[in-house]
């Protein structure tokens, strides 16, 4: 029986997160750059491990009391079991606790499994960003989710 458990990212998994990245992404990040998402005071950045071995991650950057998820990916290997909407909950409860006011993200056009995930944990489509993507290039669709209603 595999043992899931979220943690996390720390520099250990960034090996792990490189080979990820070039399993799930056209153009995927360097190992500076996922360095640079790794927890701090600006960031939060958690890791899936299976049996010890980052098999997912999400990141978000916090700018004032606003939420903006970087990436989510999830091993091929391990898709369709629930982990990225483990992780997204994960996160959705930090931004909570952080009292953030939205949390903000771009997903390809034809991600319809992703559209449908982010859908399902309250994202809903507020924009669209033209050519945004490479490799190849596309639109992405940009999708919030609002945690707090102030009143005018």
């Amino acid at each position: 029986m595999t043992d899931y458990k979220i943690v996390d990212g720390c520099e250990k998994h960034i090996d792990a997160l490189e080979r990820l990245e070039r399993h799930c992404f056209s153009v995927p990040w360097t190992r500076a750059q996922l360095i640079s998402q790794l927890p701090d005071e600006n960031h939060d950045f958690i890791v899936m491990e299976a049996d010890g071995e980052a098999i997912a991650y999400v990141g978000m950057m916090y700018v004032l009391d606003e939420g903006y998820i970087s990436n989510v990916a999830v091993s091929p290997a391990h898709r369709r079991l629930g982990i990225a909407d483990k992780l997204i909950a994960q996160l959705l409860k930090t931004a909570e606790d952080k009292e953030l006011s939205f949390v903000t993200l771009e997903v390809r056009q034809s991600n319809m499994p992703a559209i449908r995930l982010y859908e399902k944990n309250g994202f809903i489509k507020v924009g669209q960003r033209k050519n945004y993507y490479d490799l190849p290039k596309e639109d992405a669709i940009l999708m919030t989710k609002f945690l707090k209603c102030e009143a005018l």
